[in-house]
């Protein structure tokens, strides 16, 4: 909840009461990225948000199960899966009463238009509003690169053949899409994603948290790529503010290392003809534009952006901590206390960043190329607090260490990294 911008007794924000959001579509479409991305988004505007996976509760209770149990036919196993289901539901329904939650996400196929009908009433009868998602998607490169690169590697398939669990998890699809039937009742709310991201239809949303969800998800997209982050050369005033001083010589050196390297790690680890093209992006500060210059010279498209300057430290730039203790002394107490929200005089706060960067937030669920993101550790910390879903009150301690290039791969169900030492090539 790092971005949250007030606080309520109850605990919810927008006047928006309860919503649950339920994902309806086939396997291998990209309702579990939706539900993974919009939950992470909505935690970091400090909404109570939380996923129910039906699939995890069938394999927490049955296992990994045999695709018979799929079988439309099947009406023993079909009832056994429908009562996962409900306990699912149910579960989410007491959470949202109960537990201090705002969003559900029903994670699920929810193919019929009569079982969407009973989730509906479900939740109208307890004073939740639902927003429906379905996830469609009609390019078979698009279905098999799910397959391969999610599907595969669930718990369901451990052990098996990558091959064979891709021809196992088809005829899974084959059996499920025999029942599955495409939202048609305009009486419910919806929002209907074609292609991941390609083309969205909305119909019947309202509010204002509604409104917030279908804005991320026009920005949402699963196509591979990677994040970078670097930080920006040493400066000869590192300690001040407000000097905006330029690289010193080892700074300078740092930013020809640190362009050599990359470009030779993404060679390196280049693993087709069809490289995705890199993009640096950067503060206005001199420094970080200067780290940037060499990617420039080397043909690599380079945008700046006054967002990503760094934290302003007020009246405390360039003290000493005994200086500081000496000068606002009640000031380093409460920073003590609370050190993502605390502002010293004339200040930001971690806290002030992050709701500044929402707009670079949502720039990079867009952004299909892979980026570097040459910055201000204040900077860096927050932008990974967002990625990797982490509390507010770790950002401030969050390591970003100069030496190391950190490496970001977005997945369906979060995002991994490297730290790679920055060397000379």
């Amino acid at each position: 909840m790092a971005a949250q911008l007030y606080k309520t007794q109850s605990g919810r924000l927008f006047h928006a009461g309860a919503v649950a959001i339920i994902t309806v579509g086939l396997p291998a479409r990209g309702k579990t990225h939706v539900a993974s991305s919009l939950c992470r988004y909505l935690k970091w505007l400090g909404v109570s948000t939380k996923v129910f996976s039906i699939g995890n509760y069938r394999r927490q209770r049955m296992g990994p199960i045999p695709n018979e149990m799929f079988d439309p036919h099947n009406d023993e196993a079909t009832l056994r899966r429908l009562k996962i289901a409900d306990d699912c539901l149910g579960d989410m329904i007491e959470w949202l009463q109960n537990g201090g939650g705002q969003v559900g996400i029903y994670d699920g196929n929810n193919i019929t238009e009569e079982r969407r009908k009973e989730v509906n009433d479900r939740l109208l009868e307890k004073d939740i509003h639902p927003l429906f998602i379905e996830s469609i998607c009609n390019k078979p490169e698009i279905i098999i690169s799910n397959i391969k690169s999610v599907k595969i590697s669930s718990p369901d398939y451990v052990g098996w053949d990558p091959e064979e669990a891709v021809k196992d998890y088809k005829h899974r699809i084959t059996q499920i899409e025999h029942d599955y039937e495409t939202i048609g009742d305009l009486s419910l709310p919806f929002v209907k994603l074609m292609n991941v991201g390609e083309q969205l239809i909305v119909n019947n949303v309202r509010g204002y948290l509604q409104s917030r969800i279908v804005y991320f998800l026009m920005n949402l997209h699963n196509r591979p790529r990677t994040i970078y982050f670097a930080r920006a050369g040493e400066s000869t005033h590192p300690q001040s503010f407000k000097i905006d001083a330029e690289l010193s010589e080892e700074g300078e050196e740092y930013a020809e290392r640190l362009k050599n390297f990359v470009l030779a790690y993404r060679e390196q680890r280049k693993t087709d003809d069809k490289e995705r093209p890199l993009t640096v992006w950067t503060s206005t500060r001199k420094k970080s534009r200067q780290t940037a210059m060499a990617f420039s010279s080397a043909g690599i498209p380079v945008r700046q952006n006054s967002v990503l300057n760094q934290l302003n430290p007020g009246e405390v730039e360039g003290l000493s901590l005994a200086e500081i203790k000496a000068q606002f002394p009640d000031e380093l107490e409460r920073a003590k206390q609370d050190p993502y929200r605390h502002r010293y005089p004339r200040a930001e706060s971690y806290h002030d960043l992050a709701v500044r960067l929402e707009s670079v937030i949502m720039e990079l669920e867009r952004e299909k190329n892979d980026v570097l993101i040459i910055g201000h550790d204040s900077i860096l910390r927050c932008l990974y607090a967002y990625l990797f879903d982490r509390p507010d009150s770790e950002i401030p301690t969050i390591p970003m260490p100069r030496p190391f290039l950190i490496e970001i791969m977005p997945t369906a169900y979060g995002c991994k990294e490297t730290r790679v030492e920055i060397v000379d090539v």
